[in-house]
């Protein structure tokens, strides 16, 4: 794949769906993670800087996820707007029952969409997710979260594809190689929480997009298959009853 020509194309669909929408630029919420710094990249080469707002939205979470995004942000030339959620979080959970760890984490990045829609409204703003192809297939982000967005650059790319793409559009190296996590506690990671690394589910997906079994491990394929199938409710619009008229 020429991935100079892809981030072109990236970039020249991107302004043509912020105008086709009436917007003027996008909000990107900066989580010091590579899929968020490419397409706070490629939101720059669409709109310009001065029409790209990169986000911090700390939510009880680790210094150093703060340091990579603004690490993602000089490189960029933006001047990020911090908004930090750790008492809205505190507030809300407060005011609801307890609930299951997994229900708490969630609310982080419900808060952060929340967030991120009131400043791209306030500015006639879209919000560009940061989701890729097999995060959105298997399901891992959170429903009207992160997955809660007004288009996806990199909704069609494998994770390999995106760290190509970065090194293409220049992002920092340490960013590329830091191990992919959402940040929802200490010490989680994408692939731990997976149960498998972005590389084997990278061939797995591949292999089943192209209709053909996948040269892996016969109990990750299994896996896989059945993550897919119970995150399609997640990829969907809400459905409606079929009234008969």
């Amino acid at each position: 794949m020429d991935y100079e020509q892809l981030a072109e194309e990236i970039t020249s669909w991107m302004r043509m769906y912020a105008a086709q929408a009436g917007a003027w630029g996008y909000v990107v919420g900066l989580s010091g993670g590579i899929d968020s710094a490419v397409t706070a990249s490629l939101a720059v080469r669409a709109v310009g800087r001065e029409h790209t707002l990169g986000v911090l939205l700390p939510c009880h979470s680790q210094a150093e996820d703060a340091e990579f995004a603004r690490l993602a942000a000089d490189s960029l030339g933006l001047e990020p707007l911090l908004v930090q959620l750790d008492e809205p979080y505190d507030c809300l959970l407060a005011a609801l029952p307890d609930g299951t760890p997994m229900a708490k984490a969630n609310v982080k990045p419900r808060l952060r969409m929340t967030a991120l829609y009131y400043l791209a409204q306030s500015r006639g703003y879209l919000v560009a997710g940061t989701g890729n192809r097999a995060e959105i297939m298997v399901g891992y982000f959170t429903k009207y979260g992160d997955g809660g967005v007004d288009m996806e650059p990199l909704g069609m790319l494998y994770k390999r594809e995106v760290r190509a793409l970065a090194r293409v559009l220049g992002v920092p190296e340490p960013i590329i190689t830091r191990p992919p996590t959402a940040g929802l506690w200490a010490g989680q990671t994408d692939e731990g929480e997976l149960g498998m690394s972005y590389d084997d589910l990278d061939a797995i997906l591949a292999a089943l997009d192209e209709g053909r079994e996948p040269d892996a491990d016969p109990r990750l394929v299994a896996q896989v298959r059945r993550m897919v199938t119970a995150a399609a409710h997640k990829r969907e619009m809400p459905p409606s009853f079929p009234v008969r008229r």
